[in-house]
């Protein structure tokens, strides 16, 4: 990257925030969404965008790993696999088939508290998405050999993504330690033994229980007509019956009594460190506040962890933090790293949690502050370029109680002050709310790391 003069970075500096004034504008004016529901309970919301003519259409299920049964963790999951298993009316794979044919590409994903289904193609090809959406909502297919099967798929990612992955190892066991109470504290891809549990009745009942248009949502966004687009739903989906009221209990964490910790022996090169802190969540006022923080730790190689630890002490390849309080639980923040090869990650823990005490103690100067929320408010509108992801923002926002908390959000961001970082960093990034786990290395069975 060419070298330029402190005047030119200046420029260059005062030019991004004008540009980025601008675009958080743009972006506040372009979240004119339509919600509209329909008489089975299903939400529809809309936004225009006309800028090329593609669209996406998603479709949001109102069920996650919280909603699995208690000896079934993963069932959300394995059933958001079996989605693409096909119905009577379009066979196994014709789903994918289907909207690859029209030019389209598709997926899924299973979180904690939601799964959700997008496809993105051209705008006029939009109905045929419709039209297989709708149809597996009511009409899946679930044979058990095809049952069997896809647990086996899921067993096998499990493996990878988990057991064989030591950082994520660590994460699940820091989950599993710092929650009780609360079914945050199960995998979303299911414990294994779990797994080997359910049967194909499990996936029937709760496939009937929450896949119903009143506990669903569909967002469009793109170059659409908002009538036009809204009557197409309406002809696709309006027949489908509403299953029974559904209503999640409202489950809170009790009280913890200090701090938690969990050593994770496994074959690895680095030690590593997780910290977790229970935070509020969206829309508590303290939830902007706590995003500035993790980007004043966190963001660049200016932030202080990297400067304290990677830079100055060389402690740490990496060392990060992270806010996330779009949830429908309880918030977390984060902080981690990868020790350097030598250090411990028992130095490294200490390291992270003296740069949590030393904001605690001293608030932010004014150019951290507002470099913090320029980057907050720069990453919120570059995820809005794309159609895909303002369709994942009004989701995102709508499952974590109402996606008119849009609206809120850049001005709760910049509307903190250091002040409020250092409190936030006092009143929650405390022992007991504090759970650390730590990766610790061990040899391979031939003797090398």
């Amino acid at each position: 990257m060419p070298q330029t003069s402190r005047g030119n970075r200046l420029f260059s500096g005062t030019l991004t925030l004008l540009l980025l004034f601008l675009s958080v504008t743009a972006a506040r004016a372009a979240y004119p969404v339509h919600e509209e529901v329909l008489e089975n309970g299903l939400k529809i919301l809309v936004l225009e965008n006309r800028k090329a003519p593609t669209a996406t259409f998603q479709i949001w299920y109102r069920v996650g790993g919280v909603d699995d049964p208690l000896g079934r963790s993963g069932i959300s999951h394995l059933l958001e696999h079996m989605m693409f298993k096909g119905t009577e009316k379009f066979g196994p794979k014709t789903f994918s088939q289907t909207i690859k044919r029209a030019g389209g590409v598709d997926n899924a994903f299973t979180s904690k508290d939601y799964t959700g289904y997008f496809q993105l193609m051209s705008a006029d090809r939009l109905p045929i998405a419709m039209e297989l959406e709708a149809d597996r909502m009511s009409n899946l297919l679930l044979p058990e050999q095809e049952v069997m099967s896809e647990r086996d798929v899921v067993k096998e990612e499990r493996r990878l993504r988990y057991e064989d992955d030591p950082q994520s190892l660590v994460y699940e066991e820091v989950m599993a330690a710092a929650f009780k109470t609360h079914p945050y504290h199960r995998p979303v891809i299911g414990w294994m033994s779990d797994l080997n549990s359910i049967v194909p009745s499990d996936l029937v009942e709760h496939y009937h229980r929450f896949y119903t248009p009143n506990n669903a949502v569909v967002m469009v966004v793109g170059d659409v007509d908002t009538a036009e687009t809204v009557e197409r739903i309406r002809s696709w989906f309006g027949h489908i019956r509403p299953g029974p009221p559904l209503r999640r209990s409202d489950l809170e964490e009790g009280p913890q009594y200090g701090e938690r910790r969990v050593m994770v022996h496994k074959e690895a090169q680095l030690p590593y460190v997780m910290i977790v802190f229970k935070t509020p969540a969206l829309p508590h006022r303290d939830a902007y506040a706590l995003d500035v923080l993790a980007s004043i730790l966190s963001e660049g190689r200016t932030s202080r962890l990297y400067k304290a630890l990677v830079h100055e002490q060389k402690l740490a390849l990496s060392a990060w933090a992270a806010y996330d309080g779009l949830a429908n639980g309880p918030g977390l923040l984060y902080l981690g790293g990868t020790a350097a090869l030598g250090k411990s990650g028992e130095n490294l823990e200490q390291a992270l949690l003296a740069e949590a005490e030393r904001i605690k103690q001293t608030p932010p100067t004014e150019r951290e502050i507002q470099k913090a929320k320029n980057q907050v408010e720069a990453g919120f509108i570059m995820e809005q370029d794309s159609i895909y992801m303002q369709a994942r923002t009004i989701g995102g926002f709508e499952m974590a109680g109402g996606w008119r908390q849009i609206d809120d959000y850049v001005n709760g961001i910049r509307a903190v002050t250091a002040e409020d970082v250092s409190r936030v960093a006092r009143e929650y990034l405390m022992d007991d709310r504090k759970t650390t786990g730590i990766l610790i290395p061990e040899t391979s069975p031939g003797g090398t790391l």
